[in-house]
């Protein structure tokens, strides 16, 4: 196994790092609809937890209006409940079988909650960067230790991992600093 080849194991789960933090922080409001604030809400359906999106379909009816075109008309009480319950500030109201959510105008306590929520993501996603940075340390000491490659190439392998770990830590800071602006956007 070659210095290269530890980066390319590792540099696959760096990228996934990225993806989970956006998949993250798509589902923190802005004070604008978007399906992906439903996201993380569970519906008690036929006995278990289901995700909204497998019992309706989400859409945007407006800036500030969220729609779920329920399946199962008797389901529409659950949904309604899930949505309320999820803790998002949310107030859906029932209409037939579609359930309507208006999305409120987020207050400047709010606001900065959220931001701290989205620069904890962001921290967290940094950690797990530095985790991915030493997993593979440890892989190129060991190789070393092994006889696989040189001092030389192992001290290459940490300043390429440095690299990339600076070129994803730049990528997080600079998405957070754009949802930020999207949060405070009145």
């Amino acid at each position: 196994m070659t210095v290269r080849d530890v980066i390319q194991k590792i540099e696959p789960r760096m990228k996934k790092t990225i993806e989970a933090f956006q998949h993250e922080i798509a589902s923190i409001r802005t004070g604008k609809a978007t399906t992906a604030l439903l996201d993380r809400v569970k519906v008690e359906a036929y006995g278990s937890q289901m995700p909204l999106k497998q019992v309706g379909n989400v859409g945007v009816l407006d800036v500030h209006t969220l729609s779920v075109q329920v399946w199962d008309k008797s389901m529409v009480g659950a949904v309604e409940r899930a949505i309320r319950d999820a803790n998002l500030g949310l107030n859906p109201s029932a209409d037939g079988q579609t359930v309507r959510i208006s999305i409120p105008p987020l207050t400047e306590e709010r606001r900065k909650e959220y931001v701290k929520l989205t620069k904890k993501f962001g921290e967290d996603s940094k950690v797990s960067l530095r985790n991915h940075r030493r997993d593979l340390i440890h892989e190129l000491d060991k190789l070393e230790k092994e006889k696989a490659i040189s001092e030389d190439d192992k001290n290459h392998g940490k300043k390429e991992a440095d690299d990339l770990v600076h070129k994803y830590e730049k990528k997080i800071t600079e998405m957070i600093a754009q949802k930020e602006k999207e949060i405070m956007e009145v």
